[in-house]
């Protein structure tokens, strides 16, 4: 992929990029679908599980994404997945991504940007 630092605006296809590229993978266990969630207008990105484990319906949000601010805010992920590592290989710069599911004083000592 071309270097992205300084075009922001191709941060909803990187985000919709890596997410799809998530949803590939399947729960191992129940019937559980994975759901993509793109609001382009509104810039908020999901990955939602549903379905039914055993004889209990699930419906998780599995990850969350935002764009704020020329920034990609990562703010819920329940997976093994590294997701500011994997945006960083995809040439989002770390002084745009925000790991907004840690308070502001601990982002302030990550190697990302803290909002």
């Amino acid at each position: 992929m071309e270097d992205i630092a300084n075009n922001p605006s191709q941060y909803q296809q990187v985000v919709q990029q890596l997410l799809l590229r998530y949803a590939e993978g399947k729960p191992a266990y129940g019937e559980i679908e994975v759901e993509t969630i793109f609001d382009t207008q509104r810039n908020h990105y999901q990955i939602v599980h549903l379905g039914w484990h055993h004889r209990r319906w699930v419906h998780h949000c599995v990850m969350h994404l935002d764009i704020r601010d020329e920034k990609i805010w990562i703010l819920h992920n329940s997976t093994e997945h590294d997701i500011a590592r994997d945006l960083v290989e995809l040439g989002v710069p770390k002084h745009n991504i925000v790991l907004g599911f840690h308070p502001r004083y601990i982002r302030e000592m990550s190697e990302y940007a803290v909002g």
